[in-house]
C-alpha cells in the first residue's frame, strides 16, 4: 500500500458484516469507517469525505438505491454495491443509479477486496492510454476529452462522469474505430478475468449511462457504437480531431 491510507466507508445494517469488512480492510491497509444505515451512511461521508463507498442494498431508514442516488448528486466517489437480491434486474438498479460495481451476497471477502483494489486503481490511474495524443486533449463535434484531467466537457460545458465511466470511455476513445467484446472491457478496466465475472450487463449499463451524458440522441448513438456480436467501439476519430491544447 500506497503511504497515504485511501479511506472506505463500509454501510451494511450487519454489525457482523461490518465488523468483518472493518478487520479485514484495516489489515490490509485502508482506513475504514462504517454506517448501520443509509442515514447514518450519508453523514458520516460527508464528514469523513471517503475515497470509496461499499454500501448494502436492504437498510433501514434509507436503503442504498437511496443513498446511491443522494451521493450521485454531490459526488463522482467509486460506490460497489452489496446485493443479497436475487434477480438480476435488482442488481442492475444499482448500476443504472451510478454504482460503479455490485457483489452479491453471500460474498467472499477476498473477491471484495480485488473488487476495491481495481476500482480504486482505475481511479487513481494518471497514465495516458496508447493511442492518445501528447496533450491528452481530444476533441470530437461538440465533445472535448481531457485525459489528463480525466474530464468532459460538450458544447464547453462539463459534464460529470464517475471514475469508472471516464475509465470506459478513455479506453474505448484510445483505440476508436475497434470493436471491444465485453469480456475484453471487464478484463480492461473492472479487471476480471472471464473466469471471475461472467455477468457482463455491468458494461451494458456503463455503456448506456455515458450515451446519456454524452450523445444528442442515446437511443441512435453516433459516438459509442454497438459492434454487433461483439460488444462497443468508439467512433474512428480522425487525425483533425485529435487537437493539442
Amino acid at each position: 500500500m500506497e503511504n497515504r491510507k485511501e479511506k472506505i466507508l463500509v454501510v451494511d445494517d450487519e454489525a457482523s458484516i461490518r465488523r468483518i469488512l472493518e478487520t479485514r480492510l484495516s489489515m490490509i491497509g485502508y482506513d475504514v469507517v462504517t454506517a448501520a444505515d443509509g442515514e447514518e451512511a450519508l453523514g458520516v461521508f460527508r464528514r469523513e469525505h471517503p475515497n470509496l463507498v461499499v454500501l448494502d442494498v436492504m437498510m433501514p431508514k434509507l436503503d442504498g438505491y437511496g443513498v446511491c442516488q443522494e451521493l450521485r448528486k454531490e459526488s463522482d466517489v467509486p460506490i460497489i454495491m452489496l446485493t443479497a437480491l436475487g434477480d438480476v434486474a435488482d442488481r442492475i438498479t444499482g448500476l443504472e443509479l451510478g454504482a460503479d460495481d455490485y457483489v452479491v451476497k453471500p460474498f467472499s471477502p477476498k473477491e471484495l477486496e480485488a473488487r476495491i483494489r481495481s476500482v480504486l486503481r482505475r481511479v487513481d490511474k494518471t497514465t495516458t492510454a496508447t493511442g492518445i495524443p501528447s496533450s491528452g486533449v481530444i476533441t470530437i463535434t461538440s465533445i472535448k476529452i481531457d485525459t489528463n484531467k480525466r474530464q468532459v466537457y460538450k458544447n464547453n460545458e462539463r459534464i460529470r462522469l464517475t471514475g469508472m465511466e471516464f475509465s470506459l470511455l478513455e479506453l474505448l476513445v484510445s483505440r476508436s474505430g475497434e470493436a471491444f467484446s465485453r469480456t475484453e472491457i471487464l478484463q480492461e478496466v473492472w479487471g476480471y478475468t472471464p473466469e471471475r465475472h461472467v455477468d457482463t450487463r455491468v458494461v451494458d449499463v456503463h455503456i448506456s449511462r455515458l450515451r446519456a451524458k454524452l450523445e444528442d440522441d442515446p437511443s441512435n448513438p453516433d459516438l459509442i457504437l454497438t459492434a454487433r456480436g461483439t460488444g462497443y467501439l468508439f467512433q474512428r476519430i480522425t487525425e483533425p480531431s485529435l487537437k493539442a491544447e
